[in-house]
Order: structure tokens, then sequence, then C-alpha cells
């Protein structure tokens, strides 16, 4: 690592997670260990005068370090169109001027990039917002970690593509980052106290004035904005008490034992979900980064995968990863809220991409994504065969006709090849089924409360006709 020019805060937090992983921690939560937070203070709950002096010594950071392979991206996911022919960085771009001109000062802006995602984001900003591009410290880039071999422990290898004995910390990096990079001092001596943290991907993440003034006047250390959870979010990462001292912590879905997965994905019983929008002290982080010799000790996530991610065959590997919203375990006296779901309007998969791009989400006057007011505050819940529907290319070959009406639809399901079109309208639960390997088309009209199976059909397997 530091043949590779890895900071050493970076090393020393991989080293951490490495002993731990020797020592034989398995890094799982067990459900016995902890309990439910009952509730938390809610958004509309915050009665406190807004204070915009507190703008001067506010930074607005974005994690915009994923490519979306997942979903078939090879660049920046934030590159790809979301709505309108909107990216989810002209959005971003969009908002940071809108915010600017809202609050009549120059809120400082920053990217942690990737080094896959580096060159296109700042080639973006460069042809479409200089103004963005040419201001100092906009970007800084996220470290990268070995890979473990399963069975040695030692560094993994991968003689065809050496790249690949590489992988990214987590999302959890972000401070070393900081502390590597030297940002975080430098934005100490430059007079900054608090900052905003959130994904690239969550475009209803966005600076807001009455939640950083409560997390400045309550005086803690770090805050976790959180949502409720639904059916939706049941396998993501859950606020918890650490049973032993009361402690908020969180669990994500890596840290859950089988045994215990039941219990984990209860929305009824561990009520509240990170939406990874964070507000964190910077004087304080850099307190405890301090005390700690240099990086913040977060618990360790271990992923089983292989050495090369196409070739299921290739040796076994231990992908050591940190979440950054894990550290609230590391701040005596971190809070949480629970905000509306207007901050949470992230893309995942191409079911939430279908989902955002539908008339179920709008575009707002600050360019924020948020659920359209006419679903009454419940969005529709999607679910697309994986086989099918798993990449961005096959999302786009089925609405190539354009995206269908989903602002009535309770819940739509689709298993098979289809091809949609605008005029496709979705009121109710409507199930579509396709049992062959060509596209059916589903014909433009409305459907309301039906199961469709379209395995006989001999419409045509291309766009929809528009009536």
């Amino acid at each position: 690592m530091e043949a590779e020019g890895i900071s050493q805060s970076a090393i020393s937090a991989f080293e951490s997670s490495f002993n731990a992983l020797v020592s034989g921690a398995t890094g799982i939560i067990p459900e016995s260990t902890i309990s439910p937070v009952e509730d938390l203070l809610r958004y509309e709950n915050i009665r406190i005068k807004s204070d915009p002096t507190l703008l001067k010594k506010t930074v607005v950071c974005k994690l915009n370090g994923g490519l979306g392979t997942g979903m078939g991206l090879d660049k920046a996911k934030s590159l790809l169109e979301v709505k309108d022919g909107e990216t989810f960085l002209d959005l971003t771009a969009k908002q940071v001027v809108k915010m600017r001109e809202e609050f009549g000062m120059k809120v400082k802006f920053m990217l942690m990039n990737s080094f896959s995602t580096s060159d296109d984001t700042l080639a973006f900003f460069q042809e479409n917002y200089p103004e963005i591009a040419t201001e100092e410290g906009l970007e800084m880039l996220q470290n990268k970690v070995p890979k473990i071999d399963a069975h040695s422990f030692q560094p993994a290898t991968c003689e065809s593509n050496p790249s690949n004995e590489w992988c990214p910390p987590g999302h959890g990096d972000l401070y070393a980052a900081l502390v590597g990079s030297g940002r975080l001092d430098a934005l100490l001596d430059g007079g900054f106290k608090y900052m905003f943290v959130s994904n690239s991907d969550n475009l209803g993440a966005v600076l807001d004035l009455t939640i950083l003034t409560h997390f400045a006047k309550s005086d803690t250390p770090f805050m976790m904005e959180c949502c409720q959870r639904t059916e939706n979010d049941k396998k993501g990462g859950h606020l918890a008490l650490r049973g032993k001292d009361k402690q908020l912590i969180l669990r994500e879905s890596a840290m859950c034992a089988e045994e215990d997965e039941a219990a984990f994905q209860d929305i009824s019983t561990h009520q509240f979900f990170n939406t990874n929008n964070l507000w964190i002290r910077l004087d304080k982080l850099k307190k405890i980064i301090d005390s700690n010799s240099g990086f913040i000790p977060l618990p360790m996530i271990k992923n089983s995968k292989t050495v090369d991610p196409k070739d299921d065959s290739s040796t076994k590997v231990i992908q050591l990863e940190t979440a950054m919203g894990a550290a609230i375990e590391c701040f005596p006296g971190a809070t949480a809220i629970c905000v509306p779901r207007t901050r949470f309007a992230p893309v995942k998969k191409c079911n939430d991409l279908f989902l955002l791009r539908s008339d179920a989400y709008i575009i707002t006057e600050d360019y924020r994504i948020e659920l359209n007011p006419k679903c009454n505050g419940k969005a529709p819940i999607v679910s697309l065969d994986s086989k099918n529907y798993k990449l961005v290319g096959k999302l786009e070959e089925a609405t190539e006709g354009g995206i269908p009406s989903l602002v009535d639809c309770n819940r739509l399901t689709i298993k098979g090849p289809v091809k949609m079109c605008s005029d496709c309208i979705f009121i109710g639960d409507v199930k579509i089924l396709n049992a062959s390997s060509k596209a059916a088309k589903v014909e433009p009209g409305l459907h309301e409360d039906v199961e469709l199976d379209l395995s006989n059909s001999n419409s045509a397997c291309f766009a929809c006709s528009i009536m």
C-alpha cells in the first residue's frame, strides 16, 4: 500500500479491519446484542429559527466513487441520465447553483471521487459547469485496498489483470480520505466546522438550513438522517441501540447473521434506516482521529467475492470495507433524526431508475427529485426480474417507447422481456408475465389491478406503437 502511495490514515484503517479479520472477527452484529430504536425526533417537529450565518462554516460533500458496474455501466454512475435528459451530476450541479442563489453566498461544495470516476467527472464539470470545475478543493480521491486471499489471508493476485487485486474500501473511507488528502486540516484552517455528506445518486439530499441549524445548536458531534422503513427498504442498513451501553449503531445487511435475517428485515421492529445523509462536526472528528493515531476505528464489513468479478472460478477473496454511517458508534453523544422521504431518492438498481424516470417522481424547483404529491406519500413498489432488467441497457430497450405511468400504481411486477411505452398506464396492482424469450408488447392503455400473461402473445417485439 505504501508503494502505491496510499496515505498512512488509509493504511491504518485497513490494518484495523485486517487485524479484526485475522483475530476471528466476522463483523456480524447478532440480534441478541442490540435493541430497536423506538422513536426519533421528526423533521416536522423541529422548532428552531434558521441561522443563515452557519452556511459560512459549512461544506457540502457528495460521494461520487461508484461506477455502477452492477447496472452494466462502465463510467461514473452519476453520468447516467436519470430524468428529463438530466444526469445525476447535472442535477447535483444545478442544486449547488440554486443553493448559492437562494442563500446569497457561495456555500462550499466538494466531491469524493474514485480513481475510476475522477477523469469523467472533472471533464463533465469543465464542459458543463466551468464555474464549479475551477473551484479550489473541489475533489478528493477515495483510496484503494488490497483484496485478501480467503484461504491464506495474503494479498490476492490476478495475473490476467493486476488491477483486480485492489478494491474500494467502502464509503467509510471518507474519513481516511479527508485526513490523507490534507482536506480535513485545510477545512478547519479555513474556518469550516460542519460537513453535510450524501451519496451522489441521492438527489433528495440537499443542504437544509433547518437541519443545519438544529445540528449546530444541539452541539452534537455527528447526526444521521434516517427514514421510516418500508417494504422497499427492508434490506438496507438500520439504526439500533447497542445493548451494553445504549450507543446508537448502524447494522448493515452484511453485518447480519443468516439466522437473524427475518429480524433484520422486520420493519415494525427496526423502524429506521440510514439514508447516508450525514452531518459531521469537523473539529470533533479531528479529535477522535487524533486520539486513535490518525484514523477512525470503524467496524469491519467482510464481503466474500472472487478476485476477478467476471470469473466465478477465480480465487476466492475477502474484500474489507467500512460504512461511513457506522461512525455513529464512534461519536459519544451522536444523534439521529427522522426525515421525510423527500430527502431520499437513490438509484441502486434498475427498479429504482425505472421508478424515478416515471411520473411517480418529479423534479422540484430546486432540482431535487421527490415523490409526486399525487402518490399521497407512498411510492409504488416496482419489481423487475433481474434476469431481464439488471442492466440499464436492457431497461432502456424495454422502455424505448417511453416510460409508463406509475403515479396511480401500488405495485408493478414484471417477469420476462416486454416492451412498454408512455401510453401504458398502470393502476393499482399490476403483474405482467412473459415466459417466452422474445419481448412481448404491453398494449397502450389502462391496466388496472390486472395480471397480464403475454407468453403466447404474437404482438410486435419492438417499441409500442402510439395510439
